[in-house]
């Protein structure tokens, strides 16, 4: 075994030594992460109530309204979501009163660093190390819950090590990390619903007949409640308000301000959820309060000011959005639907994606809404799709498309364009890249 290394010169030293345990990124096993839990004493053990979330597609956006509907009723909430946008550390939600806040780099790195010593050198993930990180974080700090996202999957992600949480959730489930998951759309979701445990409530977004068959049988099978939208709860919307309803009564709440009627959804998901466990009682104000305050860089998160708009063209909107499959992008086009009938704009979609992504599906659901698309390549990632290669799959969809070597460079070049009536620009294809935007736009999550 090694010994551990000397205290790191900088935080990406610690980081890039950590990433250096195993030969892969991404390796679908727990028993490096349950190795690693007992030499730390199982942190694991002595953490809040859980909330686990799994599912393609929402997971971040649900626990978004989750925190903030759990700090409107005064409770403290720890968060572990990823991946990061910027910075590592938009990962770690420390609970407190008033109001969470992320982990400071001195936190952070002392707790990866107990974890290299715990782990004395042996193979894991980089994901993992970062999983038990936040373990071992949040067991040191008393909070009163824990939100906690599935990385990839479920049931050998590193977080399914809790035994009995709270609540599970599943939001919606797609095609998307087949590779690692499985070829259909069955596979995924059983991966998806390993999470549940026997005779916890299971929370269920809406989903396609054969994954909602799939989540049935593996909650009957652990005689675990399920609480399933469309079955036992639903969310609408009507004049303009989010309408909830179960068998306890109807909500009438304000809109979330996050945007595109997916959000509904997600809003919808984390009311059940909460009002599907036993431990919180939350008012009506909380809920209202948490709807409306939600925030989740990077989701249909409008830039309105900083220096990549300094480059766009004067009066333009800017939109920012991480979807990268096939159903992130149908939302995304939903919600561009929507905006078009309140304020119609010629729309460019500036996109970069990851080169294991279908570009294709993706794409496909904008070529309804614009036939100007310009590819760009996302910096500094060696697995990025070939702009070249991103523009062929929107031409296939009859879309006009150039290729430009970055977003700065196609925002100067719509600035140069004659329009009567100022563009509305969308950024997306990959959190990669709207991180990217994100930092060179000045405008970091907090």
């Amino acid at each position: 075994m090694n010994s551990p290394a000397a205290k790191p010169s900088s935080f990406g030293d610690l980081i890039a030594r950590l990433s250096g345990l195993h030969p892969k990124r991404i390796d679908l096993d727990l028993t490096r992460m349950q190795r690693l839990l007992e030499r730390l004493d199982h942190p694991e053990r002595r953490l809040p109530p859980v909330i686990h979330v799994a599912g393609t597609n929402g997971k971040g956006s649900t626990i978004a309204y989750l925190r903030a509907i759990l700090e409107a009723a005064g409770l403290r909430v720890h968060v572990f979501t990823s991946p990061y946008l910027v910075r590592i550390n938009e990962c770690y939600r420390l609970g407190r009163a008033g109001g969470g806040a992320l982990v400071s780099d001195d936190e952070l790195s002392a707790a990866l660093e107990r974890c290299e010593q715990a782990n004395a050198g042996a193979p894991i993930t980089i994901f993992e190390m970062e999983t038990a990180a936040a373990f071992y974080l949040f067991a040191e700090h008393p909070a009163d819950v824990l939100l906690l996202e599935v990385g990839l999957g479920g049931r050998l992600d590193a977080t399914n090590v809790i035994d009995a949480p709270l609540a599970v959730v599943i939001a919606p489930v797609s095609m998307d990390h087949t590779e690692f998951l499985g070829q259909t759309l069955t596979a995924i979701a059983g991966e998806k619903a390993a999470i549940i445990k026997r005779g916890v409530p299971a929370i269920c977004a809406e989903q396609a007949t054969e994954a909602m068959a799939v989540i049935e049988a593996q909650a009957r099978r652990l005689r675990a409640p399920l609480h399933a939208a469309g079955q036992h709860w639903q969310v609408s919307v009507e004049r303009g308000r989010l309408v909830y309803q179960d068998d306890r009564g109807l909500m009438d709440l304000a809109a979330p301000r996050l945007f595109g009627r997916h959000q509904f959804d997600n809003a919808g998901l984390a009311i059940a959820t909460l009002r599907a466990q036993a431990v919180f009682r939350i008012g009506t104000a909380a809920y209202e309060a948490g709807i409306v305050n939600a925030e989740w860089p990077a989701r249909m998160q409008r830039l309105t000011s900083g220096a990549l708009l300094d480059q766009a063209p004067p009066g333009c909107e800017v939109w920012l959005d991480g979807g990268h499959n096939a159903e992130g992008g149908r939302v995304a086009a939903a919600a561009l639907g929507d905006l078009e009938e309140r304020v119609s704009r010629p729309l460019v979609v500036i996109v970069g994606m990851m080169a294991n992504k279908d570009a294709g599906a993706f794409l496909a659901n904008f070529a309804g809404l614009t036939r100007h698309i310009i590819a760009v390549q996302i910096p500094d990632r060696g697995s990025a799709m070939p702009p070249d290669r991103l523009a062929d799959a929107a031409r296939a969809s009859g879309m006009r498309v150039e290729t430009a070597v970055d977003v700065e460079t196609a925002l100067r070049s719509l600035a140069r364009l004659a329009y009567e009536v100022p563009p509305r620009i969308l950024i997306t294809g990959s959190l990669y890249l709207a991180g990217h935007v994100l930092a060179a736009n000045g405008t970091l999550p907090g």
